[in-house]
């Protein structure tokens, strides 16, 4: 096959980029192959569907070196082909590969999506080129940020679930071994939330499709994650008493770490172990009416809903809750202004409605429909991974404890389950990390700069399993707090000698 596209190729002509618009896949339609020259900030042209400015090219934020890895640097020559893939009659996957004119590594990163997708995620692009890889990124087959592209579309369900990303990874590497000849000698997924749930999907449907996957904060559980943001959400929204204000979350968040933060023996704002504290937020409140230093009951009962699982009637739990430490970013379920949009488009597909009333959600009721009209898809949480272990993968898996898109718990669960499945010891081939005070992909009070494709590589590439990751955290553009990320269950813990914002002073060790 190798051979047959090389000579096709040859006979096109003389550029070996724009050969490329030349090649036959299936289900394929190569729309342009354009050699972008060195210094160029981005890919030049139109960007696809949904892509605005903060997609373009050069934007976006997720990707190895967490919220760093976006770039606005100049970018090294290279060929930029850009392909429609259609493996159903309902289909339209716009997907990107960009191929290093010169120093190309050898290998392939794919890199994820954010949400329901609908965009590429360009920055994430970059930093992979600049660090000499072919890359490639798709759309999953619709424009824009809502779920309304799957009501009445099932096959486009099925592409945002996993047929994109296998179809476009399929094809990126029949592309790249046309362009230079060979096929990449190693492949990896990078992504992050809904990147995350793509490389989950990848290792349980595609085992063969990569070779190491990073997986940062995984929706892998979207239905479930859907169901829990509305069971918050939804009582703030019904009882505007309940909702509580951004004030008052910053209030419960530094009495959170007034009684929990010197727990591991460093008072520095960051909570090392989470669900060891045990601060009771019912001490904030009020003892009457209502004031700028305490919660009313309504809003004690939201906090606490926030940091609970939810559960169905017949007491079924559902998805964890989120942890202490993390309050302050729990505005958007708890402030009572709107339910959540990502969440609530499960449902409108589940029930295919585009109006579907958020108010009227009932767990016990609505999570049955949902899990089978779209779960049964999109759910990424099959703990039987084998065949990805068998042929030599490396499933690399991150969260951070502040995280309040995606609950750090859902990690640990899914990391559990896996376990659970194929037994304890499986440290040779799978690790998670969990972020202290990091947020959603990155971000939040915690170190959130993290060289997670180097960890990867290095395990994949010289069998050097990550003992510890090093991150660090910037203010003021300069460096002022390294820590080490430990394999969980051990945390970091102080050595009682040197500085605590130096990584050198801390040890990994099971709390």
């Amino acid at each position: 096959m190798l051979s047959a596209l090389v000579l096709v190729l040859l006979q096109a002509g003389s550029n070996p980029c724009q050969r490329l618009a030349t090649l036959a896949l299936p289900n394929t339609t190569i729309t342009a192959a354009t050699l972008v020259p060195a210094g160029a900030p981005g890919a030049t042209g139109v960007g696809p569907r949904g892509a605005g400015p903060a997609d373009g090219p050069g934007g976006g934020r997720e990707g190895g070196r967490g919220r760093g890895s976006a770039t606005g640097s100049p970018l090294p020559e290279h060929c930029r082909v850009t392909a429609v893939l259609a493996p159903s009659a309902d289909s339209h996957i716009e997907a990107e590969v960009w191929l290093p004119a010169t120093g190309w590594n050898g290998k392939f990163q794919a890199v994820g999506n954010g949400g329901w997708a609908g965009s590429i995620r360009y920055g994430a692009m970059a930093a992979a080129l600049t660090e000499g890889y072919a890359v490639a990124a798709n759309d999953t087959g619709h424009s824009g940020a809502d779920a309304l592209f799957a009501i009445d579309h099932p096959e486009r369900l099925v592409d945002f679930a996993y047929r994109a990303v296998h179809e476009m990874t399929v094809q990126s590497k029949s592309i790249i071994a046309a362009y230079y000849g060979r096929a990449p000698r190693l492949s990896y997924w990078n992504g992050c939330s809904t990147g995350g749930r793509q490389g989950l999907m990848s290792a349980q449907r595609y085992p063969g499709d990569f070779d190491a996957i990073l997986a940062g904060a995984p929706a892998n559980y979207h239905t479930h994650l859907h169901a829990w943001d509305l069971s918050v959400a939804v009582p703030a929204l019904r009882d505007p008493a309940a909702a509580v204000p951004p004030e008052k979350l910053e209030l419960v968040n530094r009495a959170v770490v007034a009684a929990c933060d010197a727990d591991d023996g460093v008072v520095d704002g960051l909570l090392t172990s989470p669900r060891a504290c045990t601060f009771d937020v019912a001490e904030l409140q009020c003892r009457a009416g209502d004031a700028a230093d305490c919660l009313t009951a309504p809003q004690v009962a939201s906090v606490k809903r926030a940091y609970a699982p939810a559960t169905t009637s017949t007491g079924q739990v559902v998805f964890p809750g989120k942890d202490p430490g993390s309050e302050t970013g729990l505005g958007g379920l708890l402030g009572g202004q709107r339910a959540p949009v990502v969440s609530v488009g499960s449902f409108q597909v589940a029930y295919g409605d585009p109006v579907w009333d958020p108010l009227t959600f009932d767990l016990d009721r609505d999570l049955p429909v949902v899990d089978q009209q779209v779960g049964a898809l999109v759910n990424a949480v099959d703990p039987d991974l084998r065949a990805f272990k068998a042929r030599g993968g490396k499933l690399l898996l991150y969260h951070g404890w502040n995280d309040t898109a995606i609950s750090a718990g859902n990690s640990i669960d899914y990391y559990e389950s896996v376990r659970a499945e194929m037994g304890p010891d499986q440290g040779a081939w799978l690790r998670l990390f969990m972020a202290p005070g990091m947020g959603h992909c990155g971000g939040g009070i915690g170190p959130d700069q993290v060289n997670w494709m180097g960890a990867l590589e290095r395990w994949r590439e010289a069998d050097q399993a990550p003992e510890r990751i090093e991150a660090a955290r910037v203010a003021d553009s300069r460096v002022d707090m390294t820590r080490p990320l430990c394999p969980y269950p051990q945390v970091a813990t102080y050595s009682g000698v040197g500085s605590t914002n130096d990584a050198a002073s801390f040890v990994c060790r099971a709390p």
